[in-house]
């Protein structure tokens, strides 16, 4: 007699969920409870650490083919990444790749029950987040990556867009996914822009039905454990991927075409995002009013004034020859004209995250047959990505998780990719345009910030004030929004000092270029394509990244 017992995801925790996922008998966990590693990080601002770090990691079969899962505890920090959760996820999706890129193949699955990035540990979680979706980036080039949503808490911040890197994403009605939470979108534009105590009408914008009828995810399933087994047996099957993050010819024609004025209902949006491939390139060079910008001014400086090849006011885009190579240089600038109101002060939005995908596709496209690739110079100034209604209808998780993959994967394809930090370095938007590069260049300048959310925002979330989180930045280094910090963590290759970033001298401009071409050498000669630079650093070996190299020795410990 069949067993005929509802076996949920949705109420199971972590560990459970992955046991139950993977066959019977089969599971391996690595990196327990009992091997102790806690977030250094959490005691000094007196929370209690978990053993586990809310992160499980385990080999085993599904279907009887090897899988590694990787569960998040949702329950724990509200599944945010810190430092070692983070270097657990990464780390076991590096092991599988070498296991992969040694004809041994491990298919991944990521459960996913996460808020983004842990506060507490902010510039940890986005290092982490980066070196996941690098991963999963290089991973995918062997075999698929399937993310489920099943539901409590979804999949959002910068988690979302590892999730939109996924090859194919299953949810269940009860799953949400989207780059900003609801009740930050309010605290940030207002109840006006969206409210977040309307939970029926959240779950139609964000929620599982609502992301399948919109073609933007792969499955909808009831939450039973033979029904997600189904799915991945179905996909894995059928070997066919929507790469929707290849699709930005698509989604900037329909971005162009539709009307924001009015807000645009769930069910209309839905229409227009399943019927995306009708739409047909319209848009030409436009102009606009735009205000002064850091990122507008290195621009100019750097391409010696050269015209952007863009179409898109708010993203400048142009190949200069310097020292020999050809570089193409990025910026995202405000437009005051944007019809996405939202993004006009220079926040990463819709437009530019398509925009900047299609430019550094491009680039991949145009060099694919030549020995030299072009470098690839992210200029980044951006206070945040949009945070809006119409931002989170039409996925603009999707939208970032493409600008990530394009840089990626252009830094996998040989592409030296150099950034340079000129003005803000904030959230989502640094994750999608700056933190796929195999260096860091930054200005050490007091205006310079990076960090994961705005210190308003980042109060609501963790229940503190803004004063408490100014005082535990002080112990916290991580947790800190200037830059001297962020180079304590060893991420950063250079710190340059007395720059002029508003208006700088020609020797200045210069004294940049030739840092930049330093980055570029440094680059060719290490013949690395990954980031691992970032824990190999004297900075990150010293103390700012020792819980992310001893997660990860222990997982090549451990790997059987």
């Amino acid at each position: 007699m069949s067993n005929m017992l509802q076996v949920s995801l949705v109420e199971s925790k972590a560990r459970e969920r992955a046991q139950i996922l993977l066959d019977e008998g089969s599971m391996v966990e690595m990196l327990g409870p009992f091997d102790g590693f806690e977030s250094p990080h959490l005691e000094a601002q007196n929370i209690v650490p978990q053993s586990d770090d809310g992160m499980v990691i385990a080999k085993g079969t599904v279907a009887g083919k090897s899988t590694l899962v990787i569960s998040i505890e949702g329950n724990f920090q509200g599944g945010g990444i810190g430092e070692v959760s983070g270097a657990k996820f990464a780390g076991a999706l590096e092991r599988a790749l070498e296991d992969c890129e040694n004809g041994h193949l491990i298919y991944p699955i990521i459960i996913y029950d996460t808020g983004g990035v842990r506060l507490q540990e902010a510039n940890y979680g986005l290092l982490s987040i980066a070196e996941i979706s690098s991963a999963i980036v290089a991973i995918k080039k062997h075999v698929p990556v399937i993310g489920i949503i099943p539901g409590k808490i979804g999949s959002f911040g910068g988690m979302s867009l590892t999730a939109g890197l996924c090859s194919a994403l299953i949810m269940t009605r009860e799953g949400r996914l989207g780059m900003n939470g609801p009740e930050v979108v309010e605290q940030e534009a207002g109840v006006k822009e969206l409210n977040s105590k309307n939970k029926q009408f959240i779950w139609r914008m964000i929620g599982g039905t609502g992301r399948f009828e919109s073609a933007l995810i792969d499955k909808v399933v009831e939450d039973d454990l033979q029904n997600y087994i189904k799915a991945i047996e179905s996909i894995w099957t059928e070997n066919k991927y929507a790469e929707r993050t290849l699709q930005y010819t698509e989604f900037l024609s329909m971005l162009d075409e539709i009307s924001v004025k009015e807000k645009i209902e769930p069910l209309e949006a839905q229409n227009h995002l399943k019927n995306r491939a009708q739409y047909q390139a319209t848009k030409k060079h436009e102009q606009s009013s735009q205000q002064e910008s850091r990122g507008h001014i290195w621009f100019e400086k750097l391409t010696d004034n050269a015209p952007s090849i863009s179409p898109t006011p708010s993203v400048l885009v142009a190949d200069k020859e310097q020292d020999g190579k050809k570089v193409r240089y990025i910026a995202v600038v405000p437009n005051d004209e944007s019809k996405f109101y939202r993004a006009r002060n220079g926040e990463f939005g819709l437009e530019e995250a398509w925009t900047v995908a299609k430019y550094v596709r491009e680039a991949i496209e145009e060099d694919a047959d030549l020995d030299e690739k072009r470098v690839i110079v992210p200029i980044v100034d951006v206070p945040g990505q949009a945070f809006g209604y119409h931002e989170e209808l039409f996925g603009i998780y999707l939208a970032c998780a493409a600008s990530v993959e394009a840089y990626a994967a252009a830094r996998q394809n040989g592409h030296p990719l150099v950034t340079l930090i000129v003005g803000k370095a904030i959230s989502g938007a640094f994750l999608s345009h700056g933190m796929q590069s195999n260096r860091i260049l930054s200005f050490d300048d007091e205006a310079i910030q990076v960090h994961v959310m705005s210190k308003k925002s980042a109060a609501l979330v963790t229940m503190r004030s803004v004063e408490e989180l100014d005082e535990f930045a002080k112990t916290v280094p991580s947790m800190a929004y200037d830059v001297q910090s962020f180079y304590s963590l060893g991420a950063i290759h250079e710190l340059l000092q007395d720059i002029d970033a508003d208006q700088p001298s020609d020797e200045q401009v210069n004294k940049v270029k030739s840092s930049i071409e330093a980055a570029t050498t440094d680059i060719l000669q290490s013949k690395e394509d990954s980031l691992r630079v970032r824990l190999t650093s004297e900075k990150a070996v010293e103390n700012g990244r020792k819980a992310s190299i001893a997660v990860r020795d222990a997982i090549r410990s451990q790997w059987k």
